[in-house]
């Protein structure tokens, strides 16, 4: 199963404030949408919980909730105490599985995912939770415009 980080970064690598995004941009939006249908989405709780309520769980995809906690989730949503057993879920869903957030999830992904694809987001925005730095182990292989945001793709060396 190919594992894929999935994010928006500004130009300091912050990804969020207060649980929420600090920028819209629909292509963006549209973006994710497009590159994660059909597809199980990997997110952290307050991930989860900061999508817009008609937007949770994610429509048409596999949401698995990274948490320990023992709140309960919508009917559909799937529940993983690891990240190892997130990707054991995702596993039954597709050939491909997509994780989006947040910075700690991010930070245990790394190691695993196969590619990276960063929107970056023009200007710095007041931000409490960053993308971690790549190391030298990943190489850029793709830059695609998306209006005035450009995406780039990375796999590792």
């Amino acid at each position: 199963m190919e594992k894929i980080i999935i994010t928006a970064i500004d130009e300091e690598r912050g990804i969020g404030k207060d649980g929420d995004i600090p920028w819209h941009y629909s292509e963006d939006m549209k973006f994710f949408k497009e590159k994660t249908m059909g597809n199980p989405v990997i997110m952290g709780r307050k991930t989860y919980e900061s999508l817009p309520e008609d937007y949770r769980p994610l429509p048409g995809r596999k949401n698995i909730v990274l948490t320990r906690s023992d709140k309960s989730f919508h009917e559909s949503v799937s529940k993983a105490n690891s990240l190892e057993e997130a990707f054991e879920v995702a596993e039954e869903h597709g050939d491909k599985v997509f994780i989006a957030g947040g910075s700690s999830v991010y930070e245990q992904s790394l190691p695993h995912v196969d590619r990276i694809i960063i929107t970056e987001i023009p200007d710095i925005y007041d931000c409490d939770r960053f993308f971690p730095e790549l190391k030298d182990e990943w190489k850029l292989d793709e830059t695609m415009s998306l209006g005035e945001l450009e995406v780039k793709e990375y796999t590792k060396n």
